[in-house]
């Protein structure tokens, strides 16, 4: 039986002469389930043959390191659509982790976002996506550089959500209440309605809007993940609704077509459509309040992303133009006035001001800058103008890394 060998092509950083190249083909040879490795120093590439794919690319990594060079690692951060509990942030983190280049995975439930280290070239988006899916969530997308993007706010903000879920629940709760005072006859016009033909089909019209719009989300999610295996907490909430319901239906139909049939088994004529919609009333109050919860969470990232301005004063052909801060790029000159916020990270090339950096440092006095002097984005320009030579704009600046940071604080396990 001819064995298949698998190939995987990976960067190494450090080499500059053929013995670093005998050094890292020797540290990779000797690790076991390694058919062959062929180094190549233009490149800085090292093509290695694998008996399986169950060789760990971590421990090719390590080898690496110990030989005295390095296998670079890139980062992305997905947003996650779907997750809902610990359970969540479990399956997902799994599913990544298990993707083969994949160094370390980290899942924020508060931001619903994935922070993935990988091998370059091993593991790519398309991997994390089918990991993703197969553990029974979506992945929505990359986060870009643009912090302040609407989109992203909103998410972050979690309005759309807010709105949607409030909206369910009311009506969830009217359905609901109407049932539990029908059910139990606490209406006054309910054992009049009763003697009705129709009454049972009455219950069963309010409930089922209740149980298959109110509580779709459930369904979507709960028993999506059944088809990859897994499980939450929406899974148990759909199969104990679902089962409550089609209890009740069954007995409703039962008793209009057959009732003998329910008498002679000593079932009773009880329904329980009350019980599913208060049910799903209740989740769906715990989801709102935990969607309100998350939006204040991340408040103060989005405090953070409205610092800086939107606009900056660039010059381009000798003249002064406005531009959205997401254009400025490394090298141009921008002007700032009094009053105004300093769009991104640089060094004054000329003018004199105090700007407030309070934000950065907690102190409250104005620092003094003058030619040379650093300045970075969101910091307030008090009394003079200066230009500026931009260095660090976009997720490099400062202010993203802070905000990286105070994501990764949420997202860590204390």
């Amino acid at each position: 039986m001819v064995k298949t060998i698998h190939r995987i092509t990976i960067a190494i950083e450090g080499m500059t002469c053929a013995a670093c190249v005998s050094h890292v083909e020797g540290a990779l040879m000797r690790l076991p389930g390694i058919v062959g490795v062929s180094v190549n120093l233009g490149t800085e590439k090292a093509s290695v043959e694998l008996e399986s794919r169950d060789v760990s690319l971590e421990g090719l990594a390590q080898a690496v390191h110990d030989a005295g060079y390095k296998v670079p690692t890139d980062k992305m951060t997905l947003n996650i659509g779907g997750m809902t509990c610990a359970a969540c942030v479990f399956h997902v983190e799994k599913a990544l982790n298990e993707v083969s280049g994949v160094s370390k995975a980290q899942v924020n439930l508060a931001t619903e976002r994935a922070a993935v280290e990988y091998i370059p070239g091993v593991a790519d988006l398309a991997d994390f996506e089918e990991a993703v899916a197969n553990s029974g969530y979506r992945l929505e997308g990359v986060l870009s550089g643009d912090l302040d993007s609407e989109v992203e706010l909103e998410r972050l903000a979690k309005v759309k959500e807010i709105r949607e879920l409030r909206t369910r629940l009311i009506f969830a709760a009217i359905g609901g209440v109407l049932l539990l005072l029908g059910t139990f006859h606490l209406l006054p016009w309910v054992p009049l309605l009763m003697e009705r033909a129709f009454y049972p089909f009455l219950l069963w019209a309010v409930a089922t809007p209740v149980q298959f719009w109110a509580g779709w989300t459930f369904y979507i999610s709960g028993l999506g993940v059944l088809r990859h295996g897994a499980a939450n907490m929406h899974t148990l909430i759909a199969l104990g609704t679902s089962t409550a319901y089609g209890f009740s239906v069954v007995v409703v139909l039962l008793n209009a077509i057959t009732p003998e049939f329910l008498l002679d088994r000593g079932i009773g004529r009880a329904v329980y459509f009350d019980t599913a919609a208060l049910i799903i009333t209740l989740i769906l109050m715990g989801r709102y309040l935990e969607a309100r919860a998350k939006g204040q969470t991340s408040e103060a990232i989005r405090r953070l992303i409205g610092l800086r301005p939107k606009i900056a004063k660039v010059f381009r052909d000798g003249r002064e133009v406005d531009v959205p801060v997401e254009s400025v790029v490394p090298g141009d000159t921008v002007l700032v006035r009094p009053g105004e916020r300093i769009p991104v990270d640089g060094e004054i090339i000329e003018g004199y001001s105090t700007v407030d950096e309070s934000m950065l440092t907690g102190e409250s006095l104005p620092v003094d800058k003058t030619t040379g002097s650093l300045v970075y984005g969101a910091t307030m320009n008090k009394q003079g103008s200066f230009r500026f030579r931009a260095t660090q704009v976009g997720k490099d600046t400062v202010l993203a890394q802070i905000i990286l940071l105070v994501e990764e604080a949420q997202g860590s396990k204390a």
